[in-house]
């Protein structure tokens, strides 16, 4: 029997559901210029010119919009349909983005979902799974970490 994948309890979607979108979008495109931008062949650059993009986190009810414009991920503020919008739980974007489970695994599993244009979806796919990206190593995160990490640079040297 198959492990029922973690979610965010509804209270908590519910909550987060309440934040302002647009800054959500500024910090997530902020993370993915930083980790994948420059990794981006100009022919897919090329093809990502002028689509919406929207990343939907269903259990916290959060929607990221984006776009490509001047070699760069933008966040943009989108009312209407994305040319395509890529959907899961927060958990299995955490799963894929530390590289533990497979996108196609979580699709026909039907715990990620792409709507719209369906090859600009084969294009994210296939050039997301071409990347080397590093393993997300969630350790970093945790407060004990990061205090660690904050106050080895505010030590006096």
């Amino acid at each position: 029997m198959q492990a029922t994948p973690y979610m965010l309890p509804q209270p908590v979607g519910s909550l987060l559901s309440r934040l302002p979108a647009y800054p959500g979008s500024l910090l997530f495109v902020a993370g993915l210029n930083l980790a994948l931008a420059r990794m981006l062949a100009p022919d897919v650059t090329h093809l990502l010119l002028g689509k919406k993009l929207r990343l939907r986190v269903t259990d916290a009810q959060w929607a990221f919009d984006f776009e490509w414009i001047n070699g760069r991920f933008a966040a943009c503020q989108n009312k209407g349909t994305a040319d395509l919008t890529i959907s899961a739980s927060a958990y299995d974007f955490v799963l894929l983005a530390r590289r533990q489970e497979d996108p196609d695994t979580l699709f026909f599993s039907r715990r990620l979902s792409m709507e719209g244009d369906t090859e600009l979806g084969l294009l994210v796919k296939n050039t997301l799974d071409a990347i080397e990206l590093p393993v997300l190593n969630l350790e970093q995160f945790k407060p004990a970490q990061v205090l660690a990490r904050l106050k080895a640079r505010l030590a006096p040297r």
